[in-house]
């Protein structure tokens, strides 16, 4: 390997809002990873610093050319320059839009489990959550379309947000997958929010497939957010994109984003997403294979001490997603758990109090399933971006939690 990814780097006192937490904790929640940047980037980083002035900044043709030109080598899409618009952050991006295109009390629709903040976007800003959630059969996901059609044809749902690939479950959507959505969101007027941050963070000999790629429908019903924040660990520089193929949703996206001062980059923004999609590949691709062996020793860990704890498999994103309900139905039958420990974890929302135990108990900071809708409640969320060594650590002190769990 060219590039160092099993030497740790030590975040505390960095005010980073991951290892904002006691000295005995190790956080493995939020997703941003414990890796450095890519030379290359920190390279172009360190050159702007070094100028000293920072002023107000102009979207140059580089940036423009950084993004199609890394979608269309790297995806097999071609974007064109009037499609992009600079923002600073995909969620900043997606609250603007839910207020520019739906009118309150509408309903935005979601497939649960997904990320958290999307439904903070909805309801702060006075839509309504619409969940589909996605149907789990123990080992995987998939999508219910019949409930889908059903929620879409709603009239008061205008808007869906989709995410590709999907957090938390680590799913890529295929082809066929995203074309039913296209056509069923075409057919009752919905427009799609496709959220892409993820996309570059696939299994090595995986790709995934861009929404707006996939049919003439798709491209002409759908707006996508793009940022090199998750691929290259940049998401502190707050520097994204929305590409909107059609040019009458694409004015009223620029006016949302624009009226919610979100439009515009900060002095490294540019220059960082330029040499990130220029000359981040090398980096990358060493990371994924990383990624590919972080989340094989996950598995195979959990396979043999805590056999119980289902992974699932996950081809995207570098966030683990672990599923806890066998594990809580032996101990709510007091096998191996005691009739206290069902007690103690009290009910129907078991991720809700193993999380914090956990953390109480081991210092090992993970994501309560339940933040994420649908049958989350039984999950816990890992994130594995981060030197081996950590990995490990996280799953001794992640079977450890258990242990002590079982022994109340």
């Amino acid at each position: 390997m060219i590039y160092d990814f099993d030497t740790p780097v030590d975040r505390r006192n960095t005010n980073s809002l991951k290892w904002n937490v006691k000295e005995n904790e190790l956080p493995m929640w939020v997703a941003d990873m414990d890796f450095r940047a890519a030379p290359e980037i920190l390279e172009a980083i360190q050159t702007r610093a070094t100028h000293g002035v920072f002023g107000y900044t102009d979207i140059p043709d580089a940036w423009y050319e950084a993004y199609i030109g890394w979608w269309e080598s790297r995806h097999g899409f071609r974007m064109e320059k009037d499609w992009l618009i600079f923002c600073t952050g995909t969620i900043p991006a997606i609250s603007s839009m839910v207020r520019k295109l739906t009118t309150p009390a509408e309903k935005v629709l979601v497939q649960t489990p997904v990320y958290n903040n999307f439904f903070n976007s909805i309801i702060n800003n006075g839509r309504q959550v619409l969940e589909s959630p996605l149907v789990y059969d123990g080992e995987a996901y998939h999508m219910d379309f019949a409930d889908l059609e059903e929620k879409l044809a709603d009239p008061q749902t205008s808007l869906m947000i989709l995410c590709n690939p999907q957090n938390p479950t680590g799913n890529i959507w295929d082809r066929e997958t995203l074309a039913r959505i296209g056509d069923l969101c075409k057919k009752y007027h919905v427009t799609v929010i496709s959220d892409e941050i993820h996309c570059d963070l696939t299994s090595p000999g995986y790709e995934y497939v861009p929404f707006a790629s996939v049919s003439d429908t798709c491209h002409e019903i759908s707006v996508t957010c793009l940022a090199p924040t998750k691929t290259f660990n940049l998401a502190g520089l707050q520097t994204a994109a929305v590409a909107v193929p059609d040019e009458t949703l694409r004015h009223k996206v620029w006016r949302g984003l624009n009226t919610d001062e979100a439009a515009e980059p900060n002095a490294f923004a540019v220059d960082a997403a330029a040499a990130a999609f220029t000359k981040g590949a090398p980096w990358l691709d060493e990371l994924r294979a990383y990624m590919e062996e972080n989340k094989k020793t996950v598995t195979e860990y959990a396979a043999e001490h805590i056999p119980q704890l289902h992974v699932v498999p996950s081809k995207a994103t570098y966030l683990m997603w672990l599923d806890c309900g066998a594990w809580v139905t032996a101990a709510r039958s007091g096998n191996p758990l005691s009739a206290g420990a069902s007690s103690q974890k009290g009910g129907a929302d078991p991720s809700v109090d193993i999380a914090p135990f956990i953390r109480e108990k081991t210092g090992l900071y993970v994501s309560s399933g339940s933040a994420y809708g649908g049958n989350g409640a039984q999950f816990l969320r890992m994130n594995v971006a981060c030197p081996r060594s950590r990995v490990l650590d996280g799953m001794q002190r992640l079977e450890a939690g258990l242990a002590q769990l079982a022994a109340l």
